[in-house]
């Protein structure tokens, strides 16, 4: 446990220094701003309310989770693995007191924190923005469906992550993984559109998993069966990551 913790927080401080905290601060007021533009836009230009202090939020982590999100989730799981090899700065890490399956993990744990992190200060700002440019109030059930909603948005994120992951540990460029990733994604998101009726098998389409659970009437049935292929795609992209990275010759 003692390799792990320490791997963690290197993994964590050399994202850090790249600069990634400011870029999640940048990319998430991007997405705040573009967002209440949007709802000013709605709100003089089509005479409609738009949305409120609890929706806002929500309709931040709406767009936030098809668009910028599985961007920044692929830039942090490239560089925390391609970038490494490609700089020949992965023996240094083995050098530590850590196994390789040590160093996966926490590699693995470190881009999941950079991720919660990342959408704990959209949560954050957007919550404000709600309040300070929106009439409504937020209640206590309200802030309770905004802090679930992006909660759980965690899960299918740090599983994307793993997919990511997964092909960063094929591929030694990173430009070649980024791009793979995206097409992929899009890829997926238009058979999801051209096919509804499979579209719950798809990774991109559980990005809006956090709808099931603030619906009026929760389908726990819906959620389980969710959950459990979400949870099937990241034991299966977490097992093939770690055999590549395994296997690679450093």
């Amino acid at each position: 446990m003692g390799g792990f913790k320490a791997s963690l927080a290197n993994e964590i401080e050399k994202l850090y220094k790249k600069k990634k905290a400011v870029a999640i601060v940048i990319i998430s007021l991007a997405v705040i701003v573009i967002g209440q533009l949007a709802v000013v836009g709605i709100r003089s230009g089509l005479g409609l309310k738009g949305a409120g202090s609890t929706e806002f939020p929500i309709l931040v982590l709406s767009v936030f989770v098809n668009t910028v999100l599985p961007l920044f989730t692929a830039l942090v799981a490239i560089d925390i693995f391609t970038g490494e090899f490609s700089h020949n700065t992965m023996k240094i890490a083995l050098a530590r007191p850590a196994d390789r399956l040590k160093l996966f993990s926490a590699k693995i744990a470190a881009a999941a924190f950079f991720i919660g992190v990342n959408l704990l200060i959209v949560m954050v700002l957007s919550t404000l923005t709600g309040l300070l440019f929106n009439s409504s109030q937020i209640t206590a059930s309200g802030f309770f469906k905004i802090l679930l909603s992006y909660l759980i948005s965690l899960f299918p994120a740090v599983t994307l992550a793993l997919a990511i992951v997964f092909l960063a540990n094929i591929f030694k460029s990173g430009i070649t993984v980024f791009f793979a990733s995206i097409l992929l994604f899009l890829a997926f998101k238009i058979l999801g559109f051209l096919f509804p009726q499979y579209s719950s098998l798809f990774l991109t389409s559980m990005l809006d998993w956090y709808n099931l659970w603030i619906a009026d009437s929760i389908p726990m049935a819906k959620i389980s069966r969710e959950f459990l292929i979400q949870l099937g795609y990241a034991i299966m992209f977490f097992t093939a990551g770690y055999y590549l990275f395994d296997g690679k010759d450093l």
